[in-house]
């Protein structure tokens, strides 16, 4: 049982050495050019603000991780080494020199020298090769002597060598040297000890403490020596490298710097890890110096050049300098060996004679491939020349159809392979140990990249721009049943659909999100299953489920995965995924799982790895910078030049002119190899009332400002989302001379004197202008009088007016009286009618002769069209000149009508208008009935209404 576990371990341990020797590290490297500066760095160091110091050959190199800065000893000498204090202070020592560099009021680097601090006699120096910081003491290291200074700078002591010192290290606070013809020996109670004469003849360039008076001492030109107590033993003999520099790593990791062999990783074992060099990517193989920095990264100081190697990144590229060329698409890890499938052909890891590994290409793989999958132990290959079979590291072709995208199991059938082509699906079937083409499936000839297979053995093919097919097998397997579905089935949309199998069962992602199937109502509808972990229009363009349950995603805007806690929830880790999404196959995006934990990302140029066990990277958060503040005009002034401590001047707070207001501010992040993804947000408090939105740009101006104080505030967000503490700058704005403190004094007592004249002025033309108001009191007076006179004859004029008003009044009354009279002539003709009556009832005839006489006598007494005329009169006075528009509008009306009009007008009853008219109530309502119809109204009309409103 041991025994199988040991095995399957190795096996475990095999795979993973198998695919992390071919993931080689991110790098970034930096060219003289682009530094400005000499071509070789001896030693880089970082301020906890993130600043990098490096030493060159021209002098001392800043870099903000975004610009290069360089400041040059007095006498322009080569920097040999540089260290840096928490106070930001730097310690450089260099060709005939050493000392400090600090900030002055402006934040501009000075550089202050130490050896006039020296006796007389030491100051004639050659090479000062190293500086130390020591919690008591700074060691300043040349070749014949040792400068022991305290942390304020004063010089304590000098330590004599006998011979010459060839090498310096510092360990746990101790100083140790490689003294020539004497060995290795220690600084201890203010001299040297000797630890061990063995090294007396070798070159030591490096040493590694492993243990209680235990320590690696790695030589030039004769191997790596493990030294305990007084004994030295081979640890490891590397007679074909030259080493020029040693580090451990904060994962205890060793890091050995060679002269022509570039890079060398080993673990405390002495087991190699990696090995960079040009042959893998990197851009010289002489490396000088060593620094990981406080992200992780792990900097190469070369002799020509710099490079960045991403150690803290749980990323590996597998590219042409890993052996393979052109862009990924699929892998797999069949039985510990990796293939890997580009759109050049499939390449396969082999193990060469010296153990190391290597791809290669496999015989009659080129072109384009899609998919690398072993089904039914056999290796098969969907290829755009068809299906591939490969057994012993060479491909056959399979006979059959060509453009292949993918093969998978049919559902029920153990023998029988589904294949997606360019044009529908393809059955193959295994017999014996071959792989056999059985027939194309009718009844479907759309692209078939995308395809699943659900519970029930229906196959789902997502198609790239037209929308889901559903298919169904029938009996012979010959053909198949389409169902469609698209916009009108529940997807918002028939483009960017696809289907995946998550947790055994299927789950379709749409630029809406993730759907799933509805089969009792045959339609699509929202799944929550990602609802805690993206938003609700997440696109996805691929998703894998590894063995470990697992997803890792690939997304529009992101990319990463959910990584499958005990419970059945999922973490989410996306952010440190943030670098790699310029860099994936935008293609045919594809994951490939290798092993639980661990994928490969198809990439524009090869494979990126990733492993979740490898996952301890933080992104780092780093402080935004402000690097220069500048006043604008025809040519700018430098007023800040922002180092570490970023210091304002000594006096408080900077002081602007007026006339110079116009400032510009320039920031940086340190973040390394992010200066293109960094986002900035401002704000200037006493003229903004918040940040603004985040932009690319490092630089911020104002102009034209306001006098008052202000504080600057600037913040970045680095790729991985992080939002950096805030810096700030403050300043004041000086007013112009006009609105000073001065000039406000001068307005004072200028008014003063002016008031106090003024008031001389006031005074002695206060009387003249008594004089000037008596003589203008009589004009007033005569004008009043001439006013009194005019308003006299407008009382007049009112009373005129008020005379027409009362004489209109009386029209008004006169025209009521008048209708007074036509309705008593009115009752007059109604007692005639009953005289006549009276008469023609009577026997009597000399009653009727009288009775005739008094109807004579009332009828040349009755005038009735006098009286009208005289009632129209009065009547268009009353109701504005309604006769003579109403007849003017309808000239058509009878006499009987205008007056029938007349009487509506005035709202008189229908029994009144009877009586008047002479009429029946009967007539009145014909009469009414006719005059409705000559006015062409609606039977709705109400005609009194009408009339009232005319």
């Amino acid at each position: 049982m041991r025994a199988t576990l040991g095995l399957f371990f190795l096996f475990v341990l095999t795979q993973q050495v198998l695919c992390q020797s071919l993931a080689l590290p991110f790098t970034r490297y930096y060219s003289s050019q682009e530094y400005q500066g000499g071509i070789q760095n001896y030693a880089i160091t970082q301020h906890a603000s993130g600043l990098l110091y490096i030493a060159n050959n021209y002098g001392l190199l800043v870099h903000d991780g975004t610009t290069w800065r360089r400041f040059s000893l007095p006498n322009s000498t080569k920097t040999r080494h540089v260290q840096v204090d928490e106070n930001g202070i730097i310690y450089v020592s260099g060709q005939g020199e050493f000392g400090t560099f600090s900030p002055n009021d402006k934040g501009q680097l000075v550089f202050k020298s130490l050896k006039d601090s020296l006796p007389e006699s030491f100051q004639n120096l050659e090479e000062v090769w190293k500086v130390f910081l020591g919690n008591e003491h700074i060691y300043f290291c040349a070749t014949d002597r040792i400068f022991v200074f305290d942390h304020n700078h004063r010089f304590n002591f000098s330590l004599e060598s006998q011979s010459a010192f060839e090498s310096f290290y510092f360990s746990n606070n101790t100083l140790f040297v490689n003294e020539r013809q004497t060995g290795l020996k220690k600084l201890e109670n203010g001299s040297f000890s000797l630890v061990n004469s063995y090294f007396s003849d070798k070159l030591i360039t490096g040493l590694i403490p492993t243990g209680s008076g235990k320590y690696l001492v790695f030589t030039r030109d004769n191997g790596i020596n493990e030294l305990t107590g007084r004994s030295v033993a081979n640890w490891k003999t590397t007679p074909e490298l030259t080493i020029n520099a040693v580090l451990r790593l904060s994962n205890g990791h060793i890091a050995i710097a060679t002269q022509l062999d570039g890079l060398l990783l080993i673990n405390t074992e002495g087991k190699e890890l990696m090995k960079l060099n040009k042959e893998s990517g990197l851009n010289n193989n002489s490396i000088v110096s060593l620094f990981e920095d406080l992200s992780g990264n792990l900097w190469l100081g070369h002799n020509n050049g710099l490079s960045m190697i991403q150690l803290s990144l749980p990323f590996g590229k597998i590219n042409q300098y890993s052996g393979i060329t052109g862009t990924g698409y699929h892998a797999t890890n069949e039985q510990g060996t990796l293939y890997l499938g580009t759109n050049n052909g499939v390449y396969v890891q082999q193990s060469n004679v010296d153990g190391s590994k290597s791809m290669e290409l496999i015989p009659n793989t080129n072109g384009q491939v899609y998919q690398i999958k072993s089904l039914q132990d056999l290796l098969l290959v969907a290829h755009n020349d068809g299906a591939l079979s490969i057994r012993n590291n060479r491909a056959e072709k399979i006979a059959g159809p060509e453009g292949i995208w993918n093969f998978q199991l049919l559902k029920d059938y153990p023998n029988l392979i589904l294949a997606g082509s360019y044009q529908g699906l393809h059955l193959y079937e295994k017999r014996d140990e071959d792989l056999t083409y059985l027939r194309k499936i009718k009844g479907f000839d759309e692209s078939s990249r995308v395809i699943e297979q659900d519970e029930n053995g229906d196959i789902w093919v997502a198609h790239g721009y037209k929308g889901i097919y559903k298919l169904r097998l029938d009996s012979t397997l010959s053909a198949v049943k389409v169902a469609y579905f698209g916009t009108e089935k529940g997807l918002p949309s028939n483009i960017f659909n696809n289907v995946w199998k998550v947790k055994n069962r299927l789950i379709y992602t749409t630029q809406a999100g993730v759907f799933r199937f509805n089969e009792l109502q045959q339609v699509f509808e929202r799944d929550p299953i990602f609802d805690p972990y993206f938003e609700n229009d997440f696109l996805f363009h691929y998703l894998l489920e590894d063995q470990m349950g697992n997803i890792f995603f690939i997304g529009e805007t992101e990319m990463g995965v959910l990584e499958k806690k005990v419970d059945g929830s999922y973490h989410k880790h996306f952010q440190v995924f943030n670098p790699l999404l310029p860099l994936l196959n935008d293609d045919l995006p594809n994951i490939s799982a290798i092993r639980g934990n661990e994928v490969l990302f198809a990439a524009n140029e090869g494979f990126i790895r990733f492993s979740l066990n490898d996952n301890n990277f933080q992104p780092p958060v780093f402080p935004t910078l402000i690097r220069a503040v500048y006043l604008t005009g025809p040519s700018d002034s430098l007023i800040f030049a922002g180092n570490v401590s970023q210091h304002l001047p000594s006096s408080g707070m900077t002081e602007i002119p007026y006339k110079k207001a116009n400032i510009r501010f320039e920031s940086s992040n340190p973040t390394p190899n992010n200066e293109k993804d960094l986002r900035y947000q401002y704000w200037l408090e006493g003229l903004e009332e918040d940040y603004g939105e985040w932009i690319d740009k490092r630089e911020k101006a104002y102009t034209n400002l306001r006098e008052g104080k202000y504080v600057f505030h600037a913040r970045s967000r680095n790729i991985y989302g992080a939002i950096s503490p805030v810096s700030t700058f403050s300043f004041e704005v000086l007013p112009p001379w006009y609105r000073s403190k001065l000039a406000y004094m001068v307005y004072i007592f200028v008014f003063l004197v002016n008031f106090l004249v003024a008031y001389r002025i006031i005074e002695k033309r206060y009387q003249k202008k008594t004089l000037q108001i008596k003589t203008a009191s009589k004009q007033a007076i005569e004008a009043k009088e001439s006013e009194l006179k005019v308003s006299q004859k407008e009382v007049e004029k009112l009373r005129t007016e008020k005379l027409k008003q009362e004489i209109q009044i009386k029209n008004k009354e006169l025209a009521a009286a008048t209708m007074h009279l036509i309705t008593k002539n009115g009752f007059i003709d109604h007692m005639r009618n009953n005289l006549n009556a009276i008469t023609r009832k009577s026997k009597n005839q000399e009653v009727k002769q009288e009775i005739q006489k008094v109807i004579k006598n009332i009828e040349k007494n009755i005038a009735k069209d006098q009286d009208w005329e005289q009632f129209e009169v009065h009547f268009d006075q009353v109701h504005g000149d309604f006769m003579g528009r109403f007849k003017k509008e309808y000239d058509k009306l009878s006499p009987q009508e205008i007056k029938l009009s007349a009487y509506l007008r005035m709202n008189l009853s229908t029994k009144e208008i009877a009586y008047l008219m002479n009429i029946s109530i009967r007539g009145v309502e014909i009469a009414r009935y006719r005059l409705r119809k000559k006015l062409n109204l609606e039977r709705s009309d109400n005609l009194q209404e009408y009339i009232l409103k005319f």
